[in-house]
C-alpha cells in the first residue's frame, strides 16, 4: 500500500484528489494538512466523503511526518511547494505537484509570470512535467512531478499530432479556451459569484495568461523549435470542463489527419480520438480522466480545427496527478481512473 500526503486540501483540487484516491486499491491517504482547519475532519467539511475518510482530520504541515509517507501531493497555489518539496525529496519521499511550481524550466521566465522569485530553482533539473502521453517513460523514473495545468492539458494534447509530425505552421497556432468557473479556485472572488458568472460568458488576460509559457514550452518541445501561439481563455457558466478549440494552417492537403491522430493516440488510455465530423461535449467527461478529440478540415482548406475537452478537476488536475502516481509507482496506468463521465 502507498502512503499518501497531500499538502492543501481544502481546495476543489484537494477534494477531487481524495475522492479519486478513495477508489484507488494501492492508496491510503495518511495525512492532510491545512493550516485552516487543522483538527476538522475530512467528512465534516466534505460530506461526500462520508465513510471513506471517517478518522482522516486536517492537520497542520509538518515535514517530518510528510517525509515519512511514500509520496505527497502538493494541491496548494503557487509558491508553496517551493518551500516543502526540497525537504521531502531529501527524506525520499516523491513529490507530486498540482501547483504551477515546477512546470515551467526557466526560473526567471517563472518569476516574471508569477510576480515573485522562483523560491527553489535548484530543484527544476530534478522536475519531470507530468503529461504521460509525452513523458511517460521520464516519469517512471522522477524524483518530482509537476502536474499540467487544465489549458495546457487540452491544448497540447490536441496539437501534438500536427507538430510532432512537422505538418503545422508552427508560427501561426490559435487556441481558443473555454473553462468552467471551478478552475478559479474555491477562494471567495466576485468574478466567481453566482450572479457574476452565471448566464454570460467572457474572455480574460489575452494579454497574457500564466499558462501561455506552459503551453508555448510544451509545443515548443513539440515541435523542436519555437512557435507562435495565440492564447485567449474565456469563462463559461459551468462548474467543470474544458473545451479548447485550436486552429492551425496545415497547406499538404493529402494527409489523413484522422489516421494521424489515431496513430498518435492509439495505446494511449485516457485520450479519446472521436470518429471524423464529432463534436466532443464537456459534459461528456465530467468526473473522468479523458480527453477527447476531434480534428476537422473545414471546406477541405489549409485551416484545421481541433477540438478537446476535458474535465479541467480530473484530466486537468487531480487524475492526471492520480495517473502519474500509478506510472511512478510501477502501477497499472488505469487503477483507480476508470469510471467513466457523469451524463447528464
Amino acid at each position: 500500500m502507498i502512503k499518501v500526503g497531500i499538502v492543501g486540501g481544502t481546495g476543489y483540487t484537494g477534494v477531487e484528489l481524495l475522492r479519486l484516491l478513495a477508489q484507488h486499491p494501492q492508496a491510503e491517504v495518511a495525512i492532510i494538512t491545512s493550516r485552516s482547519e487543522a483538527g476538522l475532519p475530512v467528512a465534516d467539511m466534505y460530506p461526500n466523503l462520508r465513510g471513506h475518510y471517517d478518522g482522516l482530520a486536517f492537520s497542520v504541515p509538518d515535514s517530518k511526518a510528510l517525509g515519512a509517507c511514500d509520496v505527497v501531493f502538493f494541491a496548494t497555489p503557487h509558491g508553496v511547494a517551493h518551500a516543502l518539496a526540497g525537504e521531502l525529496l531529501a527524506a525520499g519521499t516523491k513529490v507530486i505537484d498540482l501547483s504551477a511550481d515546477f512546470r515551467l524550466q526557466d526560473a526567471e521566465e517563472w518569476g516574471k509570470w508569477y510576480g515573485q522569485p522562483h523560491g527553489a530553482p535548484e530543484l527544476l533539473a530534478d522536475a519531470v512535467y507530468g503529461l504521460p502521453e509525452v513523458n511517460r517513460d521520464k516519469i517512471r523514473q522522477a524524483r518530482l512531478i509537476a502536474v499540467p495545468g487544465c489549458y495546457p492539458t487540452a491544448t497540447q494534447l490536441g496539437f501534438l499530432p500536427l507538430l510532432e509530425a512537422g505538418l503545422a505552421d508552427e508560427t501561426r497556432l490559435i487556441a481558443d479556451c473555454k473553462s468552467g468557473v471551478s478552475g478559479a479556485g474555491r477562494g471567495a472572488a466576485v468574478g466567481s459569484l453566482f450572479c457574476e458568472a452565471g448566464e454570460s460568458m467572457k474572455a480574460y488576460a489575452v494579454k497574457g495568461h500564466r499558462h501561455l509559457p506552459e503551453i508555448s514550452q510544451g509545443l515548443r518541445l513539440a515541435a523542436g523549435k519555437d512557435i507562435g501561439l495565440t492564447f485567449v481563455p474565456h469563462l463559461t457558466p459551468m462548474i467543470r470542463g474544458i473545451h479548447a478549440t485550436l486552429y492551425a494552417t496545415v497547406a499538404d492537403r493529402s494527409v489523413d489527419l484522422q489516421a494521424l491522430f489515431e496513430k498518435r493516440y492509439a495505446n494511449e488510455p485516457f485520450v479519446d480520438v472521436m470518429p471524423a465530423g464529432s463534436h466532443p461535449e464537456t459534459r461528456s467527461v465530467r468526473g473522468a480522466n479523458v480527453c477527447r478529440i476531434a480534428v476537422h478540415r473545414p471546406q477541405g482548406g489549409d485551416l484545421v480545427v481541433v477540438l478537446s475537452v476535458i474535465d479541467n478537476l480530473v484530466k486537468g488536475a487531480s487524475g492526471q496527478a492520480v495517473q502519474n502516481l500509478n506510472i511512478l509507482f510501477g502501477l497499472d496506468e488505469r487503477m483507480g481512473l476508470g469510471h467513466a463521465g457523469l451524463l447528464p
